[in-house]
This record gives structure tokens, C-alpha cells and sequence, in this order.
């Protein structure tokens, strides 16, 4: 048996072969995936993403635009987008879904959505991504996808009507890090609609995980038939069963870097982006 065994790994290796059972291991899946949107920052594509300026979740930065005091850059083939303490409280411009303009502050940021620029059904989407620290009080990085049909700012469509989290504006969130509570943690999972605006249930269908966040993973969500299935660095770890078909919508993809508490903070937090992309299959 031993020889046979051996036998048959030095075909795999010969000829590429995965040698797969065709058991749900939690590893990579067979599925053989096409690219039709990969973005490896190499510069700023105004025609991949678009800065989003938003005040949501109580959070007490001001998104800021076009990188301003160094929030969003681009350099050395990654995109680093910052939480940075600029030392003094400026006006902030962002509102939030009520009408009711951010309070001055001293904290700015970078966040960046691919809406309106690149939208899928469906599919697999992937970010490879670093963090320079975590587990810092009030840090709130999140790598996550929306519905395309969400109301919030900015709108630029006929059809940007539906608030959150209703179908056509539902929450898939792939890498979510609360620094008040985690460390070398992050949280992945799915937002379920209580079926109403603004009523949505964070926890039943999330759960945290380990990771050296200070190094780089791939944090990836995809649809396997009804199910939505959550991988780092390939390997499953979390699955949402059931829960795929009720994200039928188009959605886009938003990277941010927030401050979510009072908890002070000194010089500047980094996300840092390697690429991201979005694969689909036949």
C-alpha cells in the first residue's frame, strides 16, 4: 500500500494533478474560477473605486477625500488607507442617513467603494491585506460588500433606493477588526435583515477568528450554491448555510479604516492593500 501510495503522489506532482477526494475538507474549492475584476494598485483607478464620505455607526472620524492628510495613498504597489490624528478638531462634512452632519473632530480617514464602478452578482471576492497593529482600542478596519441598490451616500442612480439591509442593499462582511475587544482577531459573517430599515442582526450569523493580522492573508466570501462560504489565506472557515440566495442583488465593494469608539488614539493606523479582485464561474 505504501508503494502504491507513493506511486500515485509522484503522478500528482508529475502532472499538476490536485489529487483531490472530493470531500469538504475546508480547503481551496475545485471550482475553477474566471477573473473579471482584479486591481493591484499599482496607482489610484478612479474607474475601479470612488472615495465614499459617510457618517455611520457613531463612528468619530471624518472620511476625508482624494487622500487628504495622507489618508488614502498609494504607493509601492499597495493601498494604504489611515485613521490619522491631525492634532487639532476640524469641521467634518460627513452625514449620516438622518440628515445630521459629524460633529467637529480631530480624526480623519480614508474609505473607498467600488459602487457604481464595479458591481457583481454573486461570485467570489478577495482582498489580500495587512494591518500595521490591531488590537489598539477604537480601531475598526473592514473590508465587506453591499448591495448596489443602497440608499446611502453617495447616489448616483435611479435605482439607489433601498435602505439597509433589505435585499438590494444587504451586508456581507468578509474582514471586520473591533481593537476594543479583539486582538490577532478578526470577524467575518453575514448581516441578517430583521426585514425592516435600519433593523439588522450583527451577531447570529458572524463569528471571530484568529490571524496575525500584522501579516499579510487573503480574506475571501463566495457563493457555493445556497451557501456563503468564508475562507483565509484558501482554507474555509466559516459558513453562512442557506443564506447565499438571499443576496441576489448586484454588490459592490467597500474598504475603510475606522475609529469606532471615544478611546484616544495617537499619530496613524494603516490598512494596507495588496489587491483585491472578484472571480465568478460558469
Amino acid at each position: 500500500m505504501k508503494q502504491i501510495s507513493i506511486f500515485i503522489l509522484l503522478i500528482c506532482l508529475s502532472f499538476g494533478t490536485a489529487c483531490n477526494n472530493g470531500q469538504k475538507d475546508g480547503s481551496e474549492s475545485p471550482d475553477k474560477w474566471t477573473v473579471d475584476f482584479f486591481d493591484d494598485f499599482d496607482s489610484f483607478n478612479a474607474e475601479n473605486w470612488q472615495d465614499q464620505r459617510i457618517w455611520v455607526n457613531n463612528e468619530t472620524q471624518c472620511y476625508v477625500p482624494d487622500g487628504k492628510y495622507g489618508t488614502r495613498e498609494v504607493s509601492d504597489g499597495t493601498l494604504k488607507l489611515k485613521v490619522v490624528n491631525i492634532g487639532e478638531e476640524i469641521p467634518c462634512d460627513n452625514m449620516d442617513k438622518y440628515g445630521e452632519q459629524h460633529p467637529n473632530t480631530k480624526y480623519v480617514a480614508g474609505r473607498i467603494a467600488s459602487k457604481n464602478r464595479k458591481e457583481f452578482v454573486k461570485g467570489k471576492w478577495t482582498a489580500r491585506l495587512r494591518l500595521s497593529g490591531n488590537g489598539e482600542p477604537s480601531q475598526f478596519p473592514a473590508w465587506w460588500i453591499l448591495g448596489a441598490q443602497n440608499n446611502e451616500p453617495p447616489v448616483q442612480e435611479e435605482d439607489e433606493t433601498v435602505c439597509w439591509p433589505m435585499t438590494g442593499s444587504g451586508e456581507i462582511d468578509i474582514f471586520e477588526h473591533h481593537g476594543d475587544h479583539l486582538k490577532n482577531e478578526f470577524t467575518t459573517g453575514a448581516i441578517k435583515s430583521l426585514g425592516e430599515c435600519d433593523k439588522g442582526d450583527w451577531w447570529s450569523m458572524r463569528s471571530n477568528f484568529p490571524a496575525s493580522l500584522d501579516e499579510y492573508h487573503e480574506y475571501s466570501v463566495e457563493w457555493e450554491g445556497s451557501d456563503l462560504v468564508y475562507r483565509l489565506d484558501g482554507d474555509e472557515i466559516y459558513r453562512n448555510e442557506g443564506q447565499g440566495d438571499n443576496y441576489p442583488e448586484p454588490m459592490f465593494a467597500i474598504l475603510n479604516y475606522a475609529k469606532i469608539t471615544d478611546n484616544p488614539m495617537e499619530g496613524e493606523w494603516v490598512m494596507e492593500v495588496d489587491w483585491v479582485k472578484h472571480e465568478y464561474t460558469e
